[in-house]
């Protein structure tokens, strides 16, 4: 079954949605005008049920089939917020406010999953229930855990959750996904180097700060080369070295450094954790300083769920030409990661041809793309429910 004609006569709608939205980024949890734009379009396709505000400014969208008799329900998720870039890609409908842009797609996944509430208010063949949800604060501010601590999953007794993400650089009309990990996690670290102040003429009456700190970031690196399993993905970044002097001659008082780590398994991230602290607290030990590690725990690793992969790619199949079911894992990380750690489910990538990666001024998310994304979001509810 090729995309579903129903979404080629919506298209232009749906492309004017993404467009407006794409002209008006907001940020994060302050999404007045882009949570009003879509329960205004929710509220004139005749949808069941519209929640409002489950994870601060979330929106849920509850679609009942023409049948109910297998008690499923089935979640469709998508993101809404941009990010704080000034946008740079020369289109005529570029956002109109100044350092925000959806630079991400979010603007096009948002479009998608009300072209496809469009198509399941209009046409419910299905035996079941569907309910999407539009979640803000992906970039960074973990909406994903906002909404599941709103009580998400059990208030509207979700069983299983999908969402997708444009990858550009992979050609429209192809899918690509794969079982287990597919996203990393990301965490931050800070690191305190307290040692003893002094001038550069005597260093033997100072603890050296700089050189406490810089043996740390060299002996950090050891963690990826020689603690992690070689034919596993860890990526640990120093991102940030300052110290509180700015003269030549004066020896640090205190430096501080930030960075993050990435991983692909549960494990091997409390592992990394375990291993920054000690490596950091041991070294400057050694050298008669201290350090001071904290640890800021970010979005945990996506990981897709077998059967429900396997259901994603029979949906994606029936609708493109091309699915990838094995394209590997990726270091960028993903706030869906937490609907995942509630439901089983899986996240799909939608191909968004050629254009600037994400998170860069000059990105373009391609309409084209649309009928795909959105006949795969009815594609998958007709499938896992089927009217009978």
């Amino acid at each position: 079954m090729p995309v579903k004609n129903r979404f080629a006569d919506l298209h232009a709608d749906i492309t004017g949605w993404r467009r407006h939205l794409h002209q008006h980024p907001e940020l994060m949890y302050d999404l007045d005008l882009t949570t009003a734009f879509v329960h205004d379009r929710l509220r004139q396709m005749g949808i069941d049920e519209i929640a409002t505000g489950v994870g601060r400014s979330g929106i849920v969208a509850v679609i009942r089939g023409r049948q109910d008799t297998s008690g499923r329900v089935i979640g469709l998720r998508a993101d809404m917020d941009a990010l704080p870039i000034h946008e740079a890609s020369g289109v005529e409908y570029a956002s109109t406010v100044p350092g925000k842009m959806h630079a991400c797609g979010h603007d096009g996944h948002t479009a998608i999953l009300l072209g496809a509430a469009q198509y399941l208010a209009d046409t419910r063949n299905f035996d079941g229930t569907a309910v999407l949800i539009f979640q803000p604060a992906e970039e960074g501010g973990a909406g994903a855990k906002a909404m599941c601590n709103d009580g998400l999953m059990d208030r509207w007794g979700i069983q299983e959750v999908y969402g997708l993400h444009n990858m550009p650089g992979l050609p429209v009309g192809e899918f690509a996904i794969r079982p287990g990990a597919l996203l990393a996690s990301s965490d931050e670290f800070e690191i305190v180097v307290t040692g003893r102040g002094g001038h550069a003429a005597a260093p033997h009456e100072a603890v050296d700060t700089t050189l406490v700190a810089s043996q740390i970031v060299v002996s950090l690196q050891s963690i990826v080369a020689r603690n992690i399993d070689p034919v596993h993905r860890v990526v640990l970044t120093v991102g940030t070295f300052e110290t509180d002097s700015s003269a030549s001659n004066v020896i640090a008082h205190r430096a501080r450094l930030q960075g993050t780590v990435r991983t692909l398994d549960p494990e091997n991230r409390k592992l990394a954790e375990a291993r920054v602290r000690r490596v950091a607290e041991d070294i400057a030990s050694a050298y008669g300083a201290t350090a001071e590690v904290t640890w800021e725990p970010g979005y945990p690793v996506t990981i897709n769920s077998d059967a429900e992969t396997t259901h994603a790619i029979d949906a994606a199949r029936a609708v493109a030409g091309q699915v990838t079911v094995d394209t590997p894992p990726i270091m960028p990380s993903e706030d869906f990661a937490y609907m995942l750690e509630e439901r089983p489910g899986a996240y799909i990538f939608l191909g968004n041809g050629d254009t600037a990666m994400c998170h860069h001024p000059a990105y373009r998310f391609d309409d084209d793309a649309i009928p795909l994304g959105c006949s795969f979001f009815a594609e998958l509810i007709e499938r896992r429910m089927p009217a009978t």
